[in-house]
């Protein structure tokens, strides 16, 4: 008898390995689309450099404003709840304490991150008639971009800040188990780690724009590759509970 079917009599979660393993790889997926694009056409730095893009090709301008990003973190739901069913017995605590901060991360990022209405304002301020409206407009834009405060470019998203905490405490879960494996365990403490160090150096030290991309990159990259794993053996954990019918 396999291990699965000896840790894990119950298979009613067997779908939720597999849903949870797929929402893993179609969100890594979405972040290298997504960091592809930002290489290729740059995060605008102004109001009016969104709203001139959002005009001139809609797709790339809501994927300059995270639109795959806000998808991606609705993938990490089923994703962090099939982590928790699989490993929950090796530290049920901390495992609960992290799905908490994952839920209310995501929660607060979706919350700050609408990039249809930064799309809207664009529209409206293309059809003002007049100095104030587009004034108002404008500021409604900047108050927006504030509010979404994204660390790639040197802002202070609470959303992710939790989620990173998730992330490393799940990932020392992982290294107790012999679910994921310690190469799994260890890319996720790692990017997760760094995430999370930038934090805290924006804090108390400033830093050139070029080294916070250094900085962000290569914890995307950690970050991708910890999500192609996790889902990867989610599902392989999806199919022995599969045999075991």
């Amino acid at each position: 008898m396999n291990e699965v079917s000896t840790e894990n009599r119950d298979l009613k979660w067997k779908n939720l390995h597999k849903i949870g393993g797929t929402a893993a790889i179609i969100a890594a997926v979405l972040l290298l689309i997504e960091i592809i694009v930002f290489t290729v056409w740059p995060q605008p730095d102004t109001v009016m450099g969104y709203f001139t893009l959002l005009q001139t090709n809609n797709l790339i301008g809501l994927i300059d404003f995270y639109l795959l990003e806000a998808i991606s973190y609705i993938l990490f739901v089923p994703m962090f709840l099939a982590i928790y069913v699989a490993i929950k017995r090796f530290n049920e605590s901390y495992m609960i304490i992290a799905i908490i901060f994952a839920i209310l991360g995501i929660s607060i990022f979706l919350a700050t991150n609408n990039p249809f209405s930064m799309l809207s304002l664009s529209n409206q301020y293309m059809a003002a008639t007049t100095e104030a409206q587009k004034s108002m407009i404008l500021a409604s834009g900047q108050a927006m971009m504030i509010n979404t405060g994204q660390r790639a470019v040197g802002g202070f998203n609470v959303g992710f800040l939790l989620i990173s905490i998730a992330g490393i405490m799940v990932s020392a879960v992982m290294l107790k188990s012999n679910k994921f494996g310690k190469k799994t365990a260890y890319v996720g403490i790692l990017a997760f780690a760094i995430s999370l160090a930038e934090y805290f150096r924006m804090i108390l030290l400033p830093s050139s724009l070029t080294l916070l991309l250094i900085i962000a990159i290569t914890s995307g990259i950690l970050l991708l590759a910890w999500l192609l794993l996790v889902g990867r053996k989610l599902l392989q954990i999806g199919k022995l509970m599969d045999q075991d019918i």
